[in-house]
């Protein structure tokens, strides 16, 4: 996952009298200009080189701090932080993009690039949410950060980049819980299966894991003998998913014991029947 904004809120490689600026003070590393006798157009430029020109993120971040130390006050300070922000995010150095980030929103929250502030603090947790194996509190983050971006800023460029990795980090979530309530029914565990199979039917019914958790409800209840549970997820498996390769096998598995989808006895599944067939929330 990478950011897709354009570089075009780059200016572009240095211009020709930064190059002799830099032949002059001997280029990068230990040789580096001195910013301290440098104007804060020169320090931009110099990030602005290290990012463009050397495709050297981490070198530019630091040129665009200094001249937000050096310059704090200057028109070219706020330009600078939103870039530090930018360049940390480019070198995967999601903590240091978020915190620059925040500080613009703290800072200028009225100005025209707050939104860009916003969505790559979001960006700064969402790249982070790599697989389903990882700590799970960086997808709830990420998806509190791309909320914020969609409710406060609809009208940005962003938004709608936004909605997309919204719904891509809430099928993210499901997935975990699949993955767990796999594992206990797998290893027979089905109570626990059936907890986490519950989460995902309950709170995550909008994601593409709906008809598995459905049908691992199924084997699940059918694997403890509670058939009126088995036959109603059937039924919400059968009525909204009917295509699905998930309703197929589960038939397979009620019809295998004598049974039919259609909604049973009165357990938590009643509930979800009503409310996602009929409409009935009360």
């Amino acid at each position: 996952m990478t950011v897709e904004i354009s570089r075009t809120k780059i200016r572009g490689a240095a211009t020709a009298s930064l190059v002799l600026l830099l032949a002059a003070c001997g280029g990068g590393g230990d040789n580096a200009p001195d910013v301290e006798k440098l104007s804060a157009e020169q320090i931009y430029e110099l990030g602005e080189y290290e990012l463009e020109g050397r495709d050297d993120p981490e070198d530019a971040a630091q040129y665009f701090a200094e001249v937000e130390r050096l310059y704090p006050y200057s028109e070219l300070a706020k330009r600078a932080l939103i870039m530090q922000a930018f360049a940390y995010h480019e070198d995967k150095n999601y903590e240091a993009s978020r915190s620059a980030a925040q500080r613009y929103i703290d800072f200028y929250p009225a100005d025209e690039d707050a939104a860009y502030a916003q969505y790559l603090l979001a960006l700064s947790y969402y790249d982070q949410v790599d697989d389903v194996g990882r700590d799970q509190g960086v997808t709830f983050q990420a998806l509190q950060a791309l909320r914020t971006v969609i409710e406060r800023y609809p009208d940005s460029p962003y938004a709608k980049s936004a909605v997309l990795k919204f719904d891509l980090a809430f099928d993210h979530l499901a997935a975990k819980e699949m993955e767990i309530g796999r594992y206990y029914l797998k290893r027979q565990h089905y109570t626990s299966g059936i907890s986490r199979f519950r989460v995902v039917v309950e709170e995550f019914q909008t994601t593409t894991h709906t008809p598995e958790a459905l049908y691992r409800l199924i084997e699940a209840y059918l694997s403890l003998g509670l058939t009126n549970e088995a036959q109603t997820a059937g039924a919400i498996l059968g009525y909204n998913f009917q295509s699905s390769e998930w309703y197929e096998d589960g038939f397979a598995l009620l019809t295998g014991r004598g049974l039919r989808a259609e909604v049973a006895g009165d357990s938590w599944l009643r509930a979800v029947y009503r409310q996602t067939v009929r409409g009935q929330w009360l």
